[in-house]
């Protein structure tokens, strides 16, 4: 079976735009023509290839993001057991998490490719566990305060060091199914947190210990012990997995390769590497579209309780009412990541479902008094924040080329992005329950600030597409060149 590069070409840049890299045979020892891509290994295909590295690549990624995101988000619960009703400190709280986590994105990523993800990512996965244990211990506001911030430098290596990998196994138009499985594991740990957290809510006392503090205890206890597995179940990247046949990782190298360029695996990514990227204004310009989106997401992870239990629901109640939402949101999000690869486009998926987030925020701000209104326009919120944000995300990752791009865009926009976790906190303050106006206007702003991001996104990249296509193929410029100049190589075409 073989993998038709000038169909993909032909379908993402036009029947008269030439094709992304030249065809020939490369040191590999991978065959090309005018109309094959690469030939597939002896004795399977390239269905079958793709459907391995999906069982050996998302659901480990999937797994450990689901329980970063529990450790993260299962803060409902302790503040009048430590104390900290008045002042915001419950905020504060919450708060101190994402400084960590907003600085050391990029350095975590330069880490990732040096140490291998299979180093890298189950050690901070052991950590944010452990640390989770002690947040499940902790007596006083101080020691809440010490264990959120090393929770966030723990963590801050996950998502854009999963997403970095993910977007290095798969080709362009295969990528936002993959993408928002894995994104979809925060919808999952949404709702399964919901059902974890009434059942475990029923230990309250036991030993001495609150309902809170064993779901920390037992949620932090169960990451440590799956992060010791996670050493030998991590995928690395493709030129070094080892559950792979030497042709295999030809075959893999070389679709890859037809795709998105060379990766330049090999080389190491250093400090001129980081300014370099942001030369690009399209950089800068997808940390906001990213940015826009964090704001409702985190609002609704951290808060979507204390919306529903205004309502008038007992605490077991509301936890249990907590859960549809979520499933809603993973149900959409996949709908949406299937038609954005089949129809190989991302804009129109990222904007649609942003308008289904509108959508809900414009009835909570308008609609008081009926609880089963409110309730659905939760559905609505939830649905397009988190269909949206791994359309954004994949659209913005998966144009950059090469290691050393990706490896430092993909950090950039997580990082930044996350500066809307901070907005999301002081956002929704008890005062303003249970109407929560400025919250939800808040959050509507910066929908509508990703929204122009990523339309500004979307006209840039096909300025540039539209340019290269003029301009044609530049042949003062040596393969290796390109390789270093990753997706701002003049053979590159960006996916729209």
């Amino acid at each position: 079976m073989f993998f038709r590069g000038s169909e993909k070409a032909e379908k993402t840049h036009g029947a008269d735009s030439p094709p992304q890299y030249p065809y020939g045979t490369d040191e590999t020892g991978i065959e090309y023509d005018d109309d094959l891509g690469a030939v597939c290994p002896p004795h399977t295909t390239e269905r079958r290839l793709v459907n391995k590295i999906d069982w050996h690549v998302l659901p480990f990624l999937c797994i450990m993001y689901l329980l970063a995101f529990l450790d993260r988000a299962n803060v409902f619960g302790l503040s009048e057991d430590l104390g900290i009703v008045e002042d915001n400190k419950y905020n504060n709280a919450l708060v101190i998490f994402f400084v960590p986590y907003i600085l050391f994105e990029i350095p975590s990523n330069m880490l990732l490719k040096k140490l291998k993800p299979h180093i890298w990512l189950p050690s901070c996965m052991f950590l944010f566990g452990l640390t989770t244990v002690c947040q499940g211990l902790v007596q006083n506001y101080s020691g809440l305060l010490a264990t959120r911030f090393f929770l966030g430098l723990f963590e801050t290596g996950m998502f854009p060091g999963c997403f970095y990998l993910i977007g290095m196994w798969y080709r362009r138009h295969e990528a936002q199914r993959r993408y928002s499985f894995f994104f979809s594991s925060t919808t999952l740990a949404g709702a399964f947190g919901g059902l974890l957290a009434s059942a475990i809510g029923k230990m309250d006392g036991m030993r001495g210990y609150k309902g809170w503090r064993w779901i920390f205890i037992l949620e932090g206890t169960l990451t440590c012990v799956v992060s010791l597995s996670f050493f030998f179940l991590i995928p690395s990247f493709p030129e070094e997995a080892k559950w792979l046949q030497p042709s295999e990782r030809e075959y893999i190298a070389a679709r890859l390769r037809l795709d998105q360029g060379r990766s330049a695996v090999e080389r190491k990514i250093t400090l001129q590497d980081v300014k370099n990227v942001f030369k690009d204004p399209k950089i800068v310009v997808g940390g906001f579209m990213y940015l826009g989106l964090i704001v409702p997401a985190y609002g609704y992870a951290y808060f979507s309780p204390a919306i529903i239990k205004s309502y008038g629901y007992s605490p077991i109640q509301t936890q249990l009412h907590s859960v549809p939402p979520w499933a809603a949101a993973f149900a959409f999000a996949m709908i949406i990541a299937y038609v954005s690869d089949k129809t190989r486009h991302r804009f129109l998926f990222a904007i649609f479902p942003i308008c289904v987030c509108i959508t809900g925020f414009a009835i909570l701000l308008a609609v008081h008094d009926k609880k089963h209104v409110q309730y659905a326009a939760l559905f609505l919120v939830a649905m397009g924040a988190y269909a949206a944000m791994p359309v954004i995300v994949c659209f913005f990752n998966m144009n950059l080329g090469g290691h050393h791009r990706r490896a430092v865009g993909s950090a950039w926009q997580v990082g930044f992005g996350n500066i809307g976790g901070i907005i999301a906190v002081y956002a929704f303050l008890k005062k303003d329950a249970p109407k929560y106006t400025p919250g939800y206007s808040i959050c509507v702003s910066f929908v509508c600030l990703s929204m122009l991001a990523t339309t500004l996104y979307f006209f840039m990249c096909l300025r540039q597409n539209r340019n290269r296509d003029k301009a044609g193929r530049d042949l003062s410029l040596s393969e290796s060149e390109k390789t270093e100049m990753g997706d701002m190589s003049p053979d590159y075409r960006y996916m729209l």
